[in-house]
């Protein structure tokens, strides 16, 4: 049994907002939308199946504006004629007892041409090519579509409150469009938003303000402001830690309630300068110094992984692929059961477990994710939203 380990005790990851245990349900695109922007009958299905031990279930993205959506399939919290499409969303995600968190966000220059026309950013400047994005050259926003879209993010967190979630979560990370503005590589304005770091952080910091004046505004109870933030990019003159230390310096003086690094590996990335060094998990860690709740996720597969990631100083660690393809992982990981704990999965088993039919769909077809063919060994798997 772990229910005595660290892993398994409660944790006040907000004033108000205490949670079960450490284990949270990370946010991670399902392509299981309807049409119209609305959740599905599917989606609320999957999450339902999966909140029932986890301390913490945090959304996959939702996009603020119209031409913010990143992804088809991708349910929309644009306009309050979504709030009952998010209720439903926020009752599912806390239908096992846990608070749920609305992962909200801008996928700017990282949208499909598909989705939207208007292909925004910070400037003129190329969007990085994968998996899910096509790599596409954006306009850049003015002053007053910038204001307008600060705008945006508080008005989607107003949204939140009325559905009931128990807060959201800036999506500052995955090359999205608050990572865009804070990028030295993707931002080259040269006004108040670009140019010095001081003036690169300003989006993000500006989006907090708002989200946070809502916060106060509307909300009655208890209600958790989080951001997610990738500290590094892969490009020559892309983002490093150092900058992103010292944004997560303002983002707590700002008063978030919790910082949540998006890793390749929480146990295993390193910082791109010092790749000799400890864990970006750890610098991260020991420069915080307790001053806010720190949650990772990248690659904790099973029990022992997530025990270990705690260990080493987080304060919640987030499991995405474990839980989609074990919706029980909690459950098999209080009984001492990790070994239990699947990492393939047929598509048999995906139905059974409530694995929504399109979400399927890009688990077969996207290198690395594990399929039933592929071995416990399989390289490493991709975790997204």
């Amino acid at each position: 049994m772990m229910t005595s380990s660290t892993l398994f005790q409660p944790f006040t990851l907000a004033p108000g907002l205490v949670l079960r245990n450490r284990v949270a349900m990370a946010p991670m695109t399902t392509w299981a939308g309807n049409d119209d922007g609305t959740v599905s009958d599917d989606e609320v299905a999957y999450y339902r199946r999966r909140a029932g031990d986890v301390g913490l279930v945090i959304t996959g993205c939702t996009h603020v504006q119209a031409n913010g959506i990143g992804f088809t399939g991708e349910f929309a919290a644009h306009d309050d004629m979504f709030i009952p499409s998010l209720t439903r969303l926020a009752a599912a995600a806390k239908s096992g007892g846990a608070p749920a968190i609305l992962q909200i966000f801008h996928a700017g220059v990282k949208t499909l041409p598909e989705l939207t026309s208007d292909i925004v950013a910070a400037s003129e400047v190329e969007g990085e090519a994968g998996p899910f994005a096509p790599g596409l050259m954006p306009r850049a926003l003015s002053d007053d579509e910038v204001v307008r879209v600060v705008s945006a993010f508080a008005d989607a967190t107003r949204r939140a409150i009325a559905a009931g979630f128990d807060g959201v979560e800036l999506h500052g990370a995955h090359g999205f469009l608050i990572q865009n503005f804070f990028s030295p590589h993707f931002n080259r304005r040269t006004d108040r938003w670009g140019g010095s770091l001081e003036n690169r952080m300003r989006f993000p910091l500006s989006v907090v303000a708002a989200v946070k004046a809502a916060i106060e505004e509307h909300a009655d109870r208890p209600f958790a402001l989080g951001y997610r933030i990738s500290v590094e990019e892969g490009q020559e003159d892309g983002l490093r830690i150092a900058d992103s230390l010292q944004l997560i310096d303002r983002l707590i003086e700002a008063g978030v309630s919790y910082i949540h690094t998006s890793l390749g590996s929480v146990l295993s990335q390193k910082p791109a300068d010092s790749p000799s060094g400890p864990t970006i998990a750890t610098v991260v860690h020991e420069y915080i110094r307790g001053r806010a709740p720190l949650i990772a996720a990248g690659q904790v597969r099973t029990p022992d992984q997530a025990e270990q990631a705690i260990q080493a100083g987080l304060s919640v660690v987030a499991v995405g692929q474990g839980l989609v393809i074990n919706p029980d992982w909690v459950e098999l990981a209080k009984a001492g059961r990790g070994g239990s704990v699947k990492l393939s999965i047929s598509a048999s088993a995906a139905e059974q477990a409530d694995v929504p039919g399109k979400l399927w769909d890009v688990i077969e077809g996207t290198p690395g994710w594990f399929s039933v063919e592929a071995p416990a060994t399989a390289p490493n798997a991709m975790e997204v939203a």
